[in-house]
């Protein structure tokens, strides 16, 4: 096996434009907002056949493992703080995902 190391750094997240005007929001009547967010193209406000559709799922249970890690790899999932396993989870799900894909 190779000793090459591959390390590829994210770069931060940058704030959005907020482009909001707060203070006419702030302005607004509970009936105006009502009126803004129905009249929105984008709005899904769910009825009762959705509601009646939806179905609740559970999250699967995980199972604990114990897991060597290059101390690098451990500090680059660590960075942004609580939620690090998931990550982690979340990145070997995508290559197992991409692995079927590539298989099939």
């Amino acid at each position: 096996m190779s000793k090459k190391h591959t390390t590829h750094a994210l770069k931060k997240a940058q704030p959005i434009d907020d482009k909001t005007d707060w203070a006419r929001v702030a302005a607004m009547t509970d009936t105006e907002i009502e009126h803004a967010v129905v009249s929105d193209p984008d709005t899904f406000i769910p009825d009762s056949r959705w509601f009646d559709k939806a179905q609740i799922v559970m999250p699967k249970t995980k199972e604990m493992v114990t897991l060597r890690l290059d101390p690098d790899v451990l500090k680059w999932f660590k960075h942004d703080g609580r939620g690090y396993q998931t990550r982690i989870n979340a990145v070997l799900r995508a290559f197992v995902a991409a692995q079927e894909h590539r298989i099939r």
